[in-house]
């Protein structure tokens, strides 16, 4: 519940000044995109053209109506019914174009977004909730789909109609148009005082559904665990309260925008009406003609809509403003762990030589607590070495260092002599292949789930990794066997076959350097002695690091190294280190004297 206070702080304490100009960062997505721009904007033009030429078609006929010619007025007719066919063509070339870009724009950001986090490092990921990740790639970018698609361009036909309007207005009666000029300041002041607060809310209101998506997604990821403890009451007040923060801060968005809406609104069809006022005392004076009038006031209308609908994008542009910055901190994000500028490629062939040296390493969600401290370890190539020790002693770190995942505080970690930290990470973790202690399962088949591994692989490839890792027998029990879906992580399978699919993936990738992080944990002891036969066969040709808290399982290492406190306290066999009688020695004890009672 603490993690929630702290998300509404969080949410509360944004910035909110910034201003509309954020939709700038847009242009580094739309600027491949100039040709369908420029057609949209010319389509645009056209018909924002029209639209300002239809006035003097009505003028023409008003003025007409006593002539004794009826043909001029077919002439004028017909050519206001040309007009309309032109408006419509251009409006449908426009809403074609701009649409497209809008939809081509949008996917690029998606994959752009996508592309960048999907390489950050764990680091990134304790600070952020996956849920509201997924919720920047999905509603912000559902927002600047509407802005580009369709707001910008009503935006821009609009202010286009404003201008013409204005100067057609200025050429049809100065006076009225001096009138007009005098009402639209009151106009714009509003729209940029409410404006500036509806951006505000807007960016809250975003964020508190964010937030509301990253909470129903770990709620529903663990939903399992959420119902064996009875806990589906307090996540349901959890969701409860994230999401009505979320309509409490539209609810303001609305009222601010409903608010704005109607002094626009009010001001603008005062003015046609006093305008209009004007106007018909000077056709009663003979000033100007009815024909002048009616085009004045179709004018008016048209600048007043224009205003109107302004003051309504304006709105939409705010929350696209707010959406954009989002996803803008998504790909400005600093990664903690990133690739050299001139990367030293990996050794060819890799050997597997890891070394640790003097690493000190402290989590950065836990800055004051180390995980390793000074920590020097050296593994020479096609050694299986055993991490051993009790739980924080900084097993599983060492595992992740290896992959660099985290970069050490001090010292570095090498492959084959070369600092990680000099190398592509996507190119020597090519060389490795892992096991993690909970056992990734996607939603696929049996196949492609061991198949990740390798992409490449034959079918014949995957089930004989699969059947090295004890897979075999169940996967061909499935329905439909290996082409069976397993269902989201896996929820198809025991903890046990999740192991094996996931022992089958790193079996399958053939990799010089095999990681096992408690890998065998969740098999019972007839599947872990097969699997332990397999991995015995694997460590025969490759580096092999294991991670266990069960020491049956590292008597055939050739080196076991025990760890306690972030810190190596002892090394050897297992013979002699039980010989030594340290914190190897006991925790032996311990658990061997448990099995023979059990």
């Amino acid at each position: 519940m603490a993690r929630r206070s702290q998300d509404a702080s969080d949410i509360r304490d944004r910035d909110t000044s910034k201003r509309v100009g954020a939709l700038a960062e847009l242009w580094p997505f739309v600027k491949p995109y100039r040709l369908l721009m420029t057609g949209a904007l010319l389509a645009l033009i056209l018909t924002a053209g029209v639209s300002l030429v239809l006035p003097l078609a009505v003028r023409r006929v008003v003025d007409n109506f006593g002539t004794q010619d009826g043909a001029i007025l077919d002439l004028y007719f017909g050519a206001a019914v040309g007009v309309a066919a032109l408006l419509a063509l251009g409006t449908g070339l426009r809403y074609m174009l701009v649409t497209r870009l809008g939809e081509r724009v949008v996917a690029d950001i998606r994959k752009a977004v996508f592309d960048r986090v999907i390489g950050m490092s764990p680091a990134f990921f304790e600070n952020i909730m996956t849920g509201e990740v997924l919720s920047r790639i999905t509603t912000d970018t559902t927002l600047i789909l509407s802005v580009i698609g369709s707001s910008v361009s009503i935006a821009l036909r609009n202010l286009l109609i404003f201008l013409g309007g204005l100067v057609l207005m200025l050429f049809t009666s100065a006076k009225l148009a001096g009138l007009v000029l005098l009402i639209v300041p009151l106009i714009i002041v509003p729209i940029l005082t409410l404006g500036r607060r509806l951006r505000g809310l807007s960016r809250e209101n975003q964020d508190w559904i964010a937030a509301s998506s990253g909470n129903a997604s770990e709620a529903l990821l663990s939903v399992q665990t959420v119902q064996a403890f009875t806990h589906e009451t307090a996540s349901r007040a959890q969701f409860s309260e994230v999401t009505e923060h979320s309509y409490d801060a539209a609810r303001r968005r609305i009222w601010v925008r409903a608010f704005m809406t109607v002094i626009v609104i009010f001001l603008v069809f005062t003015g046609v009406v006093g305008v209009l006022w004007m106007g018909a005392r000077g056709v009663r004076a003979g000033d100007m003609s009815a024909g002048s009038l009616v085009q004045f006031v179709i004018y008016s209308i048209m600048v007043a809509g224009a205003v109107a609908a302004l003051s309504e994008i304006w709105g939409e542009l705010q929350r696209a403003a707010g959406a954009t910055e989002r996803l803008v901190e998504l790909l400005q994000a600093n990664d903690s762990v990133s690739d050299p500028a001139q990367p030293v490629a990996v050794p060819q062939p890799t050997r597997g030589a890891i070394g640790f040296d003097g690493v000190t390493f402290s989590y950065p969600s836990r800055p004051n607590i180390s995980a390793l401290d000074d920590m020097t370890l050296t593994i020479a190539p096609g050694e299986t070495v055993a991490i051993v020790g009790p739980s924080g002693a900084g097993k599983t770190t060492i595992i992740q260092l290896i992959q660099r995942f985290y970069d050490p505080d001090a010292g570095q970690v090498t492959l084959d002599g070369v600092p990680l930290s000099k190398m592509r990470r996507a190119e020597f973790r090519q060389a490795m292949a892992l096991v993690p202690q909970d056992p990734v399962i996607f939603a696929a088949s049996a196949r492609d789930n061991i198949r990740f591994g390798r992409l490449d692989a034959s079918d014949a490839e995957v089930e004989a990794a699969a059947q090295a890792a004890a897979a075999h027998t169940f996967i061909a029990a499935l329905p439909d066997g290996y082409d069976t879906y397993v269902g989201e992580r896996g929820v198809m399978l025991s903890g046990g076959q999740k192991q094996r699919i996931a022992i089958a993936r790193a079996i399958l990738r053939d990799a010089p350097v095999l990681l096992l992080d408690e890998a065998t944990s969740a098999l019972d002891a007839e599947s872990e002695r097969a699997v332990q036969q397999a991995v015995d066969a694997m460590a025969r040709s490759r580096t092999t690091v294991i991670v266990a808290h069960r020491l049956a399982t590292v008597k055939k290492a050739d080196r076991i190294v025990v760890m306690d406190e972030g810190r190596v306290v002892a090394t050897g066999t297992h013979d002699s280190l039980v010989a030594e009688g340290g914190l190897y020695a006991r925790l032996a004890r311990l658990q061997f004297a448990g099995d023979e009672a059990a």
